[in-house]
């Protein structure tokens, strides 16, 4: 797993795994906005089909930035070299790993229960208000997540 920690393509001091994550991370909410336009065209198996597909895409890239967070030595190894103060960028990291959590957790409520209201035939129809705001909720968390997942990565690799 040494590529991991080669020189990213982003042009920053960045290690490749970081660049790749930032990369998914700022296309995101793109994607999930693509799925959401095949439940607005009534493409509700391929809207299903493709919200899984991220999620499930999502969670695999979460977890391979965990390993190389831990792997690099954490925050603290990933912050050297930044001019920014230790202080200031830790703040911004809490509060985007909060967004992060509890937009995880929030996504993976909506897809769960929106499978079983797909099978069970209560989507589309009668549970599909509840869906959309719980989906909207959850889009609104994917952008905010991406946002601070910028500023962070600004904060570390280039100022």
């Amino acid at each position: 797993m040494d590529y991991m920690f080669a020189p990213g393509f982003l042009g920053t001091r960045a290690p490749f795994f970081m660049d790749f994550v930032t990369l998914i991370v700022v296309i995101l909410p793109l994607l999930v906005y693509s799925a959401i336009i095949f439940a607005k065209k009534k493409f509700y198996k391929i809207h299903g089909f493709l919200q899984n597909l991220i999620f499930v895409v999502s969670v695999i890239v979460v977890g391979y930035f965990e390993y190389g967070v831990r792997i690099g030595g954490g925050f603290d190894a990933f912050m050297q070299g930044s001019k920014v103060s230790h202080s200031y960028a830790s703040i911004v990291l809490i509060v985007h790993i909060i967004i992060a959590t509890i937009t995880l957790l929030y996504w993976g409520v909506t897809v769960v229960k929106a499978n079983y209201q797909f099978s069970k035939a209560l989507i589309p129809g009668r549970k599909s208000n509840a869906h959309k705001l719980l989906a909207l909720k959850t889009f609104l968390g994917i952008v905010f997540t991406s946002f601070s997942a910028i500023w962070v990565y600004l904060l570390l690799f280039v100022y």
